[in-house]
C-alpha cells in the first residue's frame, strides 16, 4: 500500500526571502520554548530578519543568504534536515505563484506497491470504492476549512490537503492546520520538505483548469497565502514512515502552525476564512460511526488537483501492525493529492469534528485509510498550540 502521496512536479522559481523560520519538536518536552520572532518588511520593502532567527537558521547549518539564494534546493543527506527540532521553513515571497500551484499537481511518475500481505490484527473486508463526489463552489460556502498544502522534496514540488482546525490557546483565533505526517516530513529515509504553505478554498470557484492559466493568484488563493512557521509530526512517522506508507501509518499526522506570506489584515487563519473544526481524540470505535467524510484536492488521474471532492462511508478497520493502532478505513476513488485532508464525523457532542485524515489506500484507489487519533496526535496538536500561547 502507498500514502496517498503528494502529488509532484520539477519546478522552482528564485525569490525573495520575507518572513519567518523556526524549528519544532513533536512532543510536549519543549512545548515553552518561544517561537522565533517573525521577519518584518517596511514600506519601502526592506526585509528585516530578526538576530534569533538567523541564529536558528546558523544553528541548522544554514547561511540565509545562500537559503534565499535556492539553497534550499540542496537535499543532499547532510543537508537534509531531519530530526524534529531542525525543522525550518523560510518565507519565500510570491514563490507559489498560480503557475507553481498549478504544475506542483502532476503526479508521481512511479505507482508504489500495494501490497498489504503482512498485516496483522484487526482488518475488516476491503470496502466498495465509492466515487468522490465534487463539493459544490464556492467552496468557501461549503467546506471553509479546506485547502490545499504545497511544499517542495528532492523530486520536486508536492501537494496535499488541509483542515484548519481550532487552537485551544486562541479561541476563534486559530492559525493551525491538519494534515498529514507525510506531508511535512519523508520519514525514515529522509527528512523535513521546504517551502510549507497552505492556500484555504484553493480555487474557489472550481474554474476549470483551462480558465485557471489566466486566472489572477486572488482567484486561485482568494484567502492568501500562508507559511508554516511551526510544523510537528510524530517520532514514530519520523522513524518508521516510509513512501509506502511503513509501519509509520498509524501515527501519519501533522499539525502546521501558519502565518501569512504577505502580513494580511493582522486577523488569524480562522478569522480569516470565518470557520475551524474542532479535533476529536476519543473518536467512536468504528462499530459507533454510521458515516465518515474526508475531503481533498486528488492530484493523480482521473483528477487533476485543481477541484475539491469528498466521499462519506461507513468505516472499517485496517490493521498495519497488531501492536499499533487500527486505521480507518473508508470507500473512496480520490487519490494522491487528497493525502492529510480531513476526515469529519460527529463527535459525542453530536457535532462535526475532525477524526482522522487521509493517509494510505491501494495503487489503484478504491479506498482510503487513515489514523485513528489518539494520545500521540493529542500531544502533537497540543505541543503546537501551547507555542504559540503567549501571542
Amino acid at each position: 500500500m502507498r500514502p496517498i502521496r503528494p502529488t509532484l512536479a520539477s519546478a522552482s522559481i528564485a525569490a525573495v526571502l520575507a518572513l519567518a523560520a523556526t524549528a519544532c519538536g513533536p512532543s510536549e518536552d519543549n512545548a515553552g520554548e518561544k517561537p522565533s520572532t517573525p521577519a518584518s518588511q517596511s514600506a519601502d520593502g526592506k526585509i528585516t530578519i530578526p538576530d534569533d532567527l538567523k541564529d536558528r537558521l546558523k544553528e541548522r547549518g544554514i547561511d540565509l543568504d545562500k537559503w534565499k539564494n535556492g539553497e534550499w534546493k540542496n537535499w543532499d543527506k547532510d543537508k537534509w534536515l531531519r530530526e524534529a527540532k531542525d525543522f525550518v521553513n523560510p518565507i519565500i515571497e510570491d514563490l507559489w505563484d498560480p503557475d507553481r500551484m498549478r504544475d506542483a499537481d502532476k503526479p508521481p511518475e512511479k505507482p508504489v506497491d500495494n501490497d498489504i500481505s503482512g498485516d496483522e490484527g484487526v482488518t475488516d473486508p476491503t470496502p466498495a470504492p465509492v466515487n468522490a463526489q465534487a463539493v459544490k463552489a464556492p467552496y468557501h460556502s461549503n467546506a471553509a476549512e479546506i485547502g490545499k498544502v504545497f511544499f517542495d522534496g528532492p523530486e520536486g514540488s508536492m501537494v496535499c490537503s488541509a483542515t484548519v482546525v481550532k487552537d485551544p490557546a486562541h479561541p476563534g483565533k486559530s492559525n493551525m492546520v491538519w494534515t498529514a505526517g507525510h506531508c511535512v516530513h519523508a520519514g525514515k529515509n529522509g527528512g523535513w520538505y521546504r517551502n510549507i504553505a497552505f492556500v484555504p478554498s484553493y480555487n474557489d470557484g472550481a474554474k476549470p483548469t483551462a480558465d485557471l492559466e489566466k486566472a489572477p493568484k486572488e482567484q486561485i488563493a482568494p484567502y492568501g497565502v500562508w507559511w508554516g512557521d511551526w510544523a510537528q509530526t510524530s517520532e514514530q512517522w519520523i522513524s518508521q514512515g516510509a513512501a509506502t506508507g511503513g509501519q509509520g501509518a498509524p501515527f501519519d499526522f501533522a499539525v502546521i502552525h501558519v502565518t501569512p506570506e504577505k502580513g494580511g489584515t493582522g486577523k488569524s487563519l480562522e478569522e480569516t476564512v470565518g470557520s475551524a473544526l474542532p479535533v476529536d481524540f476519543d473518536a467512536p470505535a468504528v462499530p459507533k460511526i454510521d458515516n465518515m467524510t474526508a475531503k481533498g484536492y486528488p492530484a493523480a488521474p482521473p483528477y487533476d488537483g485543481q477541484k475539491l471532492f469528498q466521499c462519506s462511508d461507513k468505516p472499517g478497520r485496517l490493521s498495519i501492525k497488531a501492536n499499533n493502532p487500527t486505521m480507518y478505513r473508508i470507500g473512496c476513488t480520490m487519490t494522491g493529492g487528497s493525502s492529510g485532508g480531513g476526515w469529519v464525523a460527529n463527535g459525542q457532542d453530536g457535532k462535526p469534528a475532525l477524526v482522522s485524515n487521509t493517509s494510505i489506500g491501494p495503487v489503484t484507489a478504491g479506498w482510503l485509510a487513515g489514523p485513528r487519533l489518539g494520545d500521540e496526535a493529542k500531544g502533537v496538536y497540543n505541543s503546537v498550540s501551547k507555542k504559540f500561547a503567549g501571542q
